[in-house]
């Protein structure tokens, strides 16, 4: 039985709006299309994570071996649902990207508050599919989710995220993988842009008659009376 291969390009969506929009139903229909071991090339910014839950599910209820490969972004919602993958494998030149959940909210602090609180829950939620993979702290992943971080093969390989860094069909297993890996931080680079705005403006306190003089205030005074002497 040959392998099937499907690709989930585009925003993930619940209904869909453009012609690029994933939606469970539309991913579904391709997915039941046959049967056998399939492989799912993603390169999707992401999208509603209900939707892209209904994916993972369908993912990891499917009978064969699932192949994830991302090919170009997994970030948000998507790459939770490569967290389905048997195995899941990262082009040299893409990324992943893990954030909190986010959403739009309205009303009193009760409405404020119930958002939270749903919020909470959805990025818990998350953790569930990141740890399962990864097998990495609940703490550890949170703190990744908090900074918004980006990830590029060798680093996703690193944490867990994926298994390997695809390579060229055919070549050979011995091929050398660069492993200079990257980790970047929404967080961390506006933190430290704003350490060294912090350091640029910081005004500098007026020097005492010490600092200016080399000689403390009393030898100053000392030496005035002894001119005033001989006045």
């Amino acid at each position: 039985m040959t392998e099937r291969t499907l690709f989930l390009n585009g925003t993930i969506a619940e209904e869909s709006w453009f012609d690029d929009d994933v939606t469970p139903q539309l991913f579904k229909d391709e997915l039941n299309a046959g049967s056998g071991d399939i492989t799912v090339w993603i390169n999707s910014p992401g999208g509603d994570c209900v939707a892209a839950a209904q994916i993972y599910n369908m993912l990891m209820e499917y009978k064969g071996n699932v192949t994830v490969k991302i090919d170009g972004i997994a970030a948000s919602a998507a790459s939770v649902i490569a967290m389905a993958g048997t195995k899941v494998l990262m082009s040299p030149v893409s990324m992943m990207m893990i954030h909190n959940p986010m959403t739009v909210a309205f009303g009193n602090t009760a409405e404020m508050q119930k958002a939270i609180d749903m919020l909470s829950e959805v990025k818990e939620s998350i953790i569930n599919a990141y740890e399962i993979k990864t097998g990495m702290s609940r703490t550890k992943l949170s703190h990744l989710m908090d900074a918004e971080t980006w990830m590029d093969a060798n680093k996703a390989v690193e944490l867990g995220f994926a298994d390997e860094i695809a390579k060229r069909s055919g070549a050979s297993e011995d091929i050398e993988i660069p492993q200079v890996s990257m980790l970047f931080s929404k967080a961390a680079v506006t933190n430290s842009l704003m350490d060294k705005i912090a350091a640029k403006c910081t005004i500098a306190p007026k020097p005492t008659a010490q600092e200016r003089t080399g000689r403390s205030v009393d030898a100053l005074r000392a030496d005035l009376q002894k001119i005033k002497n001989y006045i």
